[in-house]
């Protein structure tokens, strides 16, 4: 008999039982508040609206659906994070880490992600208008099909950046380095790009309709079919550009 129990118990230590509770109890010391260290947990659905959580260790949590609205993040980890469709609407996430996180339809309306490292996350179909975004990290991050209307992102580094149909209606890239980004039918109507790179980026078929491109560096981008109606190009580096049925400032299509 005490030989089948050793077994036994041997048997669930194996199966990682032990740490299986002690996580459920993190889980819910966190939900308490009892502290802000919560990796690798499930925590979908959470709500978690207007919570103080500040350097708040979550890299590798399940937070899919989770209400973070107005909640306080700055410098929190999230690296690997599952945020699917969470709510993170006017959230304080200043400096904080999402290197490779999912966070596909979430909501991130006037969020501020000053200084974020969002590179190689997964935002394709996210809502960020009016975000801030200033001298965030995004290289090689998915923004397809985003919204960021309105949205700040001077300085950004998007190089390799997935941005296809995204929606950058009125957004700030000044400055911003968007080197071999995918901007294929993308909507930058009233964008404003002065000195920002786009060298090799993929700007066929996009709307930059008004468009503040004075200064920036397009040498070696796709710019076919694209509209650049009363777009500002002074100073602009076209060198090597392909502008093959390209609508320009003046009203004329490129041969």
């Amino acid at each position: 008999m005490h030989r089948r129990f050793t077994f036994l118990l041997g048997s669930l230590l194996a199966l990682g039982l032990p740490a299986a509770s002690a996580l459920a109890q993190g889980e819910g010391d966190f939900i308490a508040g009892k502290t802000k260290a919560c990796p690798s947990c499930t925590l979908e659905r959470a709500a978690l609206k207007r919570r103080d959580l500040a350097d708040a260790d979550l890299a590798g949590a399940n937070l899919a659906g989770a209400v973070l609205h107005r909640a306080r993040l700055p410098r929190a980890k999230f690296a690997g994070a599952n945020l699917t469709d969470a709510n993170l609407n006017k959230t304080d996430l200043k400096n904080a880490a999402f290197a490779r996180a999912t966070l596909v339809r979430a909501m991130l309306y006037e969020s501020d992600l000053s200084a974020a490292d969002l590179t190689g996350a997964d935002l394709s179909d996210a809502k960020l208008q009016k975000a801030r975004l200033v001298r965030a990290k995004l290289d090689g991050a998915n923004l397809a099909e985003a919204i960021l209307t309105g949205a700040r992102l001077d300085e950004a580094s998007l190089r390799a950046a997935k941005l296809a149909a995204a929606n950058l209606v009125e957004v700030t890239l000044r400055r911003a380095n968007l080197e071999g980004a995918d901007l294929n039918n993308a909507g930058l109507v009233d964008a404003v790009l002065r000195e920002a790179n786009l060298k090799g980026a993929n700007l066929s078929e996009a709307d930059l309709f008004g468009a503040d491109l004075s200064g920036a560096d397009l040498s070696g981008a796709d710019l076919s079919e694209s509209r650049l109606t009363r777009a500002i190009l002074t100073g602009a580096n076209l060198d090597g550009a392909n502008l093959k049925g390209a609508l320009m400032p003046d009203g004329s299509v490129h041969p």
